[in-house]
């Protein structure tokens, strides 16, 4: 059988050109949706500008800390003629946030809206791109010709300087004598003669964490005035020691075998003189024939070999008692940590501790954030410390180690200028009214609550 010849002519014949005029569902439910969506996006649209919303103008969500003013779109973005200004001036943004200066010294001062973008999220303003940093710190000026930081900073991971407390060479300023190294060796002997092995966290934690297993509760409360003692009620700091609490029970102050155990408060020579005072008056008033006793000559201290002093009545025998107890106070109990200096009275002056709370007031940082991590991991001197003068924090490079734009730490830590840096320098704000505090800015307090709340 012969099979039918077909040209492309014959096919092409049996093709209606006329297809697309003849009436179909699928053209005409096209048609009609191509007139009702824009329709309703113009009725919408219509109804949201009659209600007076603003839903209609915004390009993404605000960050947390402006949530509250979803619906108030004209706070930051000023109407002008019956419309809205996309771009927010930084009148808008000092209206409500009176905030310093960078540096009084600089050339250029970026616009808030530079740095802080809003419209993306729920993410925290303060985070900021690198960018906003780098466009003043990869060639810093200023107005005198002589920056008084480094020049050129482009990145954390590659061209940024050392920590400036490790760059200047500089030596702690504290005056109590620790040995790190001593006091992480094995088979220390601890309170009742216990043989301990001591960590780091055994006197440097958190304030919100209890009591080190070294102190004790029974230690007369400390007073003092050493504006760097002051604590925080965070954990973003460790609270610097205290020998009430860390150190109490290893390092005891007996005064007298009269009285055994009992010890004098870890406090101002004044406040020791009037304590030792009392006690010793109250012990003679107990037992008034101790008077008539004569005491063997005191060889607990080799440098003060005495002769025996015999009182003439009771007020006499307390102060030669508390001469004796002051004398092996501060010749060799107190001396092992302090520095205790002859002084022009009848009391030795004992030096302020003047220990250091934060060693870079200007940085953002967070022991609680890195809390997964062991301490000697970041301070890896601290082991092999055996000077009061060595400043232990670790190094730069230390912190570029996961603090990188690359690598296999890249999903914790980024590295990027906001994570330790601020803007603004809050600390030379002047404080008014209702204003926030240092640390309310940076989370660690409550918002002030302003008059009539």
């Amino acid at each position: 059988m012969l099979r039918r010849t077909r040209t492309t002519k014959k096919l092409a014949k049996r093709i209606d050109l006329q297809y697309f005029a003849r009436p179909h569902s699928f053209r005409r439910w096209r048609f009609w949706l191509s007139v009702a969506i824009p329709l309703i996006a113009l009725t919408w649209f219509l109804a949201q500008r009659a209600q007076g919303g603003q839903k209609v103008y915004s390009s993404g969500g605000l960050s947390q800390s402006h949530a509250v003013f979803t619906q108030q779109c004209a706070l930051c973005h000023v109407a002008q003629a019956g419309a809205f200004s996309s771009r927010v001036t930084d009148k808008a943004c000092l209206a409500c946030h009176d905030a310093p200066l960078h540096h009084a010294n600089q050339t250029f001062t970026p616009e808030c809206a530079t740095c802080h973008v809003e419209h993306k999220g729920a993410m925290p303003l303060k985070a900021t791109a690198d960018a906003a940093c780098t466009q003043c710190h990869a060639d810093l000026r200023t107005r005198d010709g002589q920056p008084h930081y480094v020049a050129s900073i482009t990145s954390f991971e590659k061209k940024h300087p050392d920590f400036a407390t490790l760059r200047s060479g500089q030596a702690d300023p504290g005056t109590v004598r620790l040995n790190h190294y001593v006091h992480l060796q094995p088979n220390l002997i601890g309170p009742n003669n216990r043989r301990v092995q001591m960590t780091c966290d055994d006197c440097h934690r958190p304030a919100a964490v209890a009591t080190s297993p070294y102190g004790t509760a029974e230690m007369h409360p400390i007073t003092t005035t050493n504006a760097n003692l002051s604590r925080p009620r965070d954990q973003a700091h460790m609270p610097l020691p205290e020998f009430g609490k860390h150190c109490a029970s290893c390092h005891t102050l007996q005064f007298d075998k009269r009285f055994g155990n009992e010890q004098v408060p870890h406090d101002k020579p004044e406040v020791v003189h009037a304590f030792l005072l009392k006690r010793f008056g109250d012990y003679i008033a107990t037992h008034p024939d101790a008077v008539r006793e004569v005491n063997p000559p005191d060889r607990q201290i080799p440098e003060r070999v005495r002769t025996t002093r015999i009182a003439r009545n009771a007020a006499e025998w307390v102060q030669f008692r508390a001469d004796d107890a002051e004398w092996l106070l501060y010749a060799k109990t107190c001396k092992q940590c302090h520095t205790v200096k002859p002084s022009g009275g009848s009391l030795p002056e004992v030096a302020k501790s003047n220990l250091t709370l934060q060693w870079l007031p200007d940085a953002e940082f967070d022991h609680h954030a890195h809390r997964m991590m062991s301490c000697t991991a970041c301070h890896t001197r601290t082991p092999e410390s055996r000077e009061t003068t060595d400043i232990l924090l670790p190094g730069i490079q230390t912190c570029q180690q996961c603090h990188r734009s690359q690598g296999p730490a890249k999903e914790a830590a980024e590295g990027r200028c906001f994570e330790c840096h601020q803007y603004h320098d809050w600390t030379k704000a002047k404080p008014t009214k209702g204003n926030f505090t240092i640390q309310q800015l940076r989370g660690n307090a409550k918002r002030p609550v302003p008059e009539g709340e």
